[in-house]
């Protein structure tokens, strides 16, 4: 027999959350209101959502968003989930939610709702990702966690968010790379674009090498993957295995250069300032190459 509320999300978060078909109502359920209803409730009575998948939010837009609640109310409802008497937990809402206590509202309208954990968490999440401003790295833990703990296949996935299933596959592909590019990703230091340019670099600490260029450079997203194309090729020693001391300064002029003359640069540098500059090449034509960029 087909689960009316899986056969509900195919219409849509909005459908699922305001049709009857997904409530439950139970006798067992004590409080002032019962599941199905669209009640005032005191906003102290209200928990947060455990399975928010945000974890920032502007303060700015919260502040603008208090402000037009103080002037003109909260226009739609937010959507609670009956858990005893006079205790309701937030489906979705979060950001009206977080708003109205700072407009000093006491009270605010909400569909009630009976959910267990499984529909919670994905609600929350298709709900964040069809309406909220999430950062790529934030999509990606949000499909993944649709694909692992609410036990969907790829091609649910696709359909329940709206994407096609390469788009799905990319993001997911995200919580592959290093820990430190994923975090310029949360922060906005790179964008998605960026990210997608260095997912199919194999070597971690050439993704590294690549990441910091781009953030540091201000790359775009073309110009880092022409990046990308050129550095992939060259080979990489690992900055932590080099016995080189080289400050950000130089590390950044041997990159660009290295770009330049589409060849591998070393500096070789010791304490005290003093080491060469080194340029190899297999042929007369790779010198002649080389030479030619210096204007020579």
């Amino acid at each position: 027999m087909t689960n009316p509320k899986k056969r509900a999300l195919g219409r849509g978060l909005n459908a699922i959350l305001e049709s009857p078909e997904t409530d439950i109502t139970s006798k067992d359920i004590s409080g002032s209101y019962v599941a199905g209803a669209i009640a005032n409730i005191l906003l102290n009575h209200i928990e947060h959502n455990p399975f928010q998948p945000r974890e920032e939010f502007d303060e700015n837009a919260l502040r603008e968003l208090a402000d037009s609640i103080m002037e003109q109310g909260i226009i739609q409802p937010l959507t609670v989930r009956k858990m005893g008497y006079d205790r309701y937990q937030l489906i979705s809402g979060e950001r009206r939610l977080r708003a109205s206590r700072l407009a000093g509202l006491t009270h605010v309208p909400a569909f009630i709702r009976v959910a267990n954990d499984e529909q919670m968490l994905e609600w929350a999440l298709i709900e964040n990702i069809q309406r909220e401003n999430l950062n790529a790295l934030e999509i990606a833990m949000s499909y993944n966690r649709l694909l692992e703990e609410c036990d969907l296949t790829p091609d649910e996935l696709s359909k329940r968010v709206g994407k096609n299933r390469t788009t799905v596959a990319n993001y997911i592909r995200l919580l592959k790379l290093p820990a430190e590019i994923q975090a310029a990703l949360r922060d906005g230091t790179l964008s998605m674009g960026h990210a997608r340019s260095l997912i199919n670099v194999e070597n971690p600490d050439k993704q590294l090498a690549i990441a910091r260029k781009i953030a540091r450079d201000g790359l775009s997203v073309r110009e880092s993957e022409k990046l990308v194309k050129l550095l992939d090729k060259l080979p990489l020693t690992p900055r932590r295995l080099s016995k080189t001391v080289l400050t950000e300064k130089y590390e950044s002029a041997r990159e660009s250069l290295q770009i330049k003359l589409n060849a591998k640069v070393e500096i070789k540098r010791n304490t005290n300032g003093k080491g060469s500059l080194v340029i190899p090449f297999n042929s007369d034509t790779d010198l002649e190459k080389i030479l030619s960029s210096f204007g020579s």
